[in-house]
């Protein structure tokens, strides 16, 4: 009896443990891959992959700086006698011709010199046919000189050979003091601070010119980092989330008094029309050498329990942690000196998405 009873005890005994081990061994299993995403989970989290590359980084100097029209290129209109402004025919932001009307001015003194040239002309158009035989020598070079001068007056007005010729085939009615004032070069009208009826002295600016496809940036560097440029040097200006080229033209002598920083001159190509006057932009002037590096976007690396790492991905929507050596990070990119390689995969973006989701596993929380 005590026999039978002991043979049921141990068999109890080996079937409850075979029950405990069972669930024993279930709980010992690795639970899955915390980094292991399907598609959709993968957009949703805004991760985005890219190859390790190399990148040529030189060395550089930053400084704010300041847009500025092109001074060179920059043209003022005024008037040379004292005119009153009679209608205006270009406004603010207008992109005028060379040669083009931009305001019509009636000025006494044109009228007078307007009538007195069309006498002039008339003068000796009569004496010039008749010959300088048949009037005395000084006649005919009087009446020679009073039509040029008549002329360059009108010329030193401001009026072109195109108006007056228009003003001598239009005779004495044309004579009334009107003239059109004329773009002298081809611009952006940037300003025009006048009114109709307005009188204006000579020399008052009615419009600015100015000429954008190339542009000026003022960089405010300290001496020390002035000390290291000097004209030619390539710039990259920074402005509208780009990057646009340009190339040091001069580096003031003089230290601002205010602010004790030097004056860089920048020429920016700016065919593209992104940079304007007063905007405030970064520059990165490159000084001395160059050399490559693999790098990856500083955003791509997270640290892990102190070591900085980059996510990356193995295939099948799987990542992997990989820790590395961090070198310097320059304009958004850092050097990864060891734990990567040339064309590894990795996550460009995502990459606190993707340490939330490992330490979240770790936290038991999925």
């Amino acid at each position: 009896m005590n026999k039978f009873f002991l043979q049921r005890s141990l068999l109890c005994f080996a079937l409850l443990a075979a029950v405990n081990g069972g669930a024993l061994a279930q709980q010992a299993k690795p639970s899955s891959n915390p980094l292991a995403l399907e598609v959709a989970a993968i957009q949703s989290a805004g991760i985005v992959l890219d190859k390790v590359t190399t990148r040529t980084l030189t060395d550089e100097l930053k400084a704010p700086g300041e847009v500025k029209a092109d001074a060179y290129s920059t043209v003022l209109v005024s008037p040379r006698v004292e005119s009153q402004v009679l209608a205006r025919k270009a406004k603010l932001g207008d992109v005028v011709k060379a040669g083009q009307p931009l305001v019509v001015l009636s000025s006494v003194e044109v009228a007078s010199t307007q009538g007195a040239l069309i006498v002039a002309e008339q003068d000796w158009q009569r004496i010039a046919s008749l010959g300088p035989q048949a009037v005395s020598a000084r006649r005919y070079n009087e009446a020679r000189v009073a039509r040029d001068q008549a002329r360059a007056k009108l010329r030193a007005y401001g009026l072109s050979e195109g108006q007056i010729r228009g003003l001598l085939k239009a005779g004495s009615a044309k004579a009334d003091g009107s003239y059109d004032l004329l773009a002298p070069t081809a611009g952006r009208v940037t300003t025009d601070d006048f009114l109709v009826g307005e009188r204006v002295a000579p020399g008052r600016t009615l419009f600015t010119l100015v000429k954008e496809d190339s542009v000026w940036v003022e960089a405010q560097m300290a001496p020390a980092e002035a000390e290291k440029v000097k004209a030619g040097d390539t710039v990259r200006v920074l402005a509208h989330d780009t990057a646009l080229a340009g190339r040091v033209i001069q580096r003031s002598h003089q230290t601002n008094e205010r602010t004790r920083t030097v004056p860089v001159r920048i020429e920016v190509d700016n065919r593209k029309d992104l940079l304007h006057p007063g905007e405030l932009v970064e520059t990165r002037v490159a000084v001395g050498g160059s050399k490559k590096a693999l790098t990856v976007p500083a955003e791509a690396v997270v640290l892990l329990q102190n070591q900085p790492t980059v996510f990356v991905a193995k295939g099948n929507g799987q990542f992997e942690p990989a820790a590395v050596v961090i070198g310097e990070t320059r304009d958004g990119w850092t050097v990864v000196k060891q734990g990567l390689k040339s064309g590894d995969t990795y996550a460009r973006k995502g990459a606190f998405a993707l340490k939330a989701r490992l330490l979240r596993s770790q936290l038991g929380e999925e």
